[in-house]
């Protein structure tokens, strides 16, 4: 059966429903995950606060990792649970979505199933352990040694803003995905991306200067030369994923 008659096949309430199925499939499978991360809360947590033992600072004591609110540990075991079970369940999530659209495309497409859900759950962890590992030491160590204060740091808060560092640098990490999928639907080619370069570093730029809060270039560069080399290599995978010449694709036959 081709592409246009598996869409005219299936009524609105149809699709809706099958939607609706893979959300709940998605959501128990994340409850799941979760149930099973939360399990390691404090592993997580002394993960999290890993990147704190360069600073000279928290190793003299002049740097402390408190909580303000009797709620913090609880909410906080929640979020790193959820982030944590996100990025476990995240092949079998992306496989409820692929299954979805699945029905809508041609056979020949649907074989970037397994590259797409391997490919998109392996760069969003190479690009949280890229954060985590290259950057965060760098960035948490001057931002603590910077002067001689003695620092409160609220848990709550630094812990959310160290997982949503490396969730930014996960998503990051999935512009060569996004350059193919968007490549091989027809909405961007390797010419256009190649043309937008100029825009493309500066926006780079700008998202390395939000990302790290630090006045160090240094620093900026170090998220700044792998966001850019990403889009690169986004360029390069359009261009060997590019769509075949319009004679060469394959059509619907009419009437089946």
């Amino acid at each position: 059966m081709t592409k246009g008659a598996d869409l005219k096949s299936a009524p609105l309430f149809d699709h809706l429903d099958e939607l609706r199925k893979r959300l709940i499939i998605s959501v128990v499978i994340l409850a799941v995950a979760m149930a099973i991360t939360f399990q390691y809360r404090t592993q997580l947590i002394q993960l999290i606060e890993a990147p704190l033992q360069g600073s000279l600072n928290y190793q003299s004591g002049k740097v402390k990792v408190v909580t303000f609110n009797l709620t913090d540990q609880f909410l906080l075991s929640l979020n790193l649970s959820f982030w944590a079970g996100l990025a476990l369940s995240l092949p079998l999530i992306l496989g409820q979505v692929w299954g979805f659209i699945a029905p809508g495309l041609y056979p020949a497409e649907r074989r970037w199933a397994l590259p797409f859900i391997i490919g998109a759950g392996v760069s969003f962890l190479c690009g949280a352990l890229f954060g985590y590992e290259l950057v965060l030491p760098a960035m948490v160590k001057f931002l603590l040694d910077f002067g001689p204060l003695e620092t409160n740091l609220g848990l709550y808060n630094f812990i959310g803003l160290m997982t949503t560092f490396l969730v930014s640098f996960g998503l990051a990490f999935e512009l060569p995905i996004l350059a193919v999928i968007l490549t091989k639907i027809g909405i961007v080619n390797h010419v256009m991306l190649r043309k937008g370069w100029r825009f493309a570093l500066v926006a780079v730029m700008i998202a390395a200067a939000v990302i790290t809060p630090t006045p160090d270039p240094g620093n900026m560069l170090l998220v700044a030369v792998p966001l850019y080399l990403l889009y690169e290599l986004g360029v390069l995978l359009s261009r060997v994923f590019r769509l075949p010449p319009p004679e060469e694709t394959e059509t619907p036959l009419l009437g089946t």
